[in-house]
């Protein structure tokens, strides 16, 4: 496992998020094989870039003038990208428990609060916060307290993102060693699923 694993994170991240915004089209889910050569680093590049997609979409359905019926139909789609993220975020994590199997914890191994993918999952998040919030310094329709009101708050995202990479490597770092245990967390969705969410299941019972 490479012990620098968060800071080549940080740059596949990066490489999506310059790639999304010089796309003429970028919410098309049209992801790049930049980083095919390997799994875990397109499934890093994907989950970006689905995650950017969303975020654009959160922009567009908080327009207060929104027709209803477009506002709907955004939710949808904010709804079909979450379960992509949450999808690839557990393909993640399945790549790493085959980069660790074999690997018997010691005795006193403890359980983290949260897998490595789904750390990686708010550091990508943090990453892109920090690109926005980076274009605010640039706005010429804004005054000088909202351009320093952002530079404070980039500097803690920064400090957030720098924070998170190091707690993701030693994670990674004593699952490598046994002192932590690798285990694979399933979200469980039900709200997207026909057979668990009562709403749906319910639409189809006969009259």
């Amino acid at each position: 496992m490479n012990p620098n694993f968060a800071s080549s994170a940080i740059r596949i991240f990066s490489a999506a998020i310059n790639d999304y915004h010089s796309e003429t089209n970028p919410q098309k889910i049209n992801l790049s094989d930049r980083y095919r050569h390997t799994n875990l680093e397109q499934l890093l590049y994907d989950k970006c870039w689905t995650d950017l997609v969303q975020w654009h979409k959160e922009d567009d359905i908080r327009l207060p003038e929104i027709e209803p019926q477009h506002a709907l139909e955004l939710k949808r789609q904010i709804d079909q990208l979450n379960q992509v993220r949450n999808d690839i975020v557990e393909c993640i994590d399945e790549t790493f428990g085959k980069q660790f199997d074999g690997i018997v914890p010691v005795n006193f191994a403890e359980m983290n609060t949260e897998s490595p993918a789904w750390a990686v999952d708010r550091l990508c998040i943090l990453c892109i916060k920090a690109f926005h919030m980076n274009e605010q310094l640039f706005r010429e329709d804004v005054d000088t307290l909202h351009i320093n009101t952002c530079k404070n708050k980039l500097i803690i995202l920064n400090e957030q993102i720098a924070d998170l990479s190091k707690s993701v490597d030693k994670l990674l770092a004593d699952i490598q060693k046994g002192l932590k245990v690798m285990k694979i967390y399933r979200q469980m969705k039900m709200y997207n699923n026909p057979d668990l969410n009562p709403v749906l299941y319910g639409a189809q019972k006969p009259a």
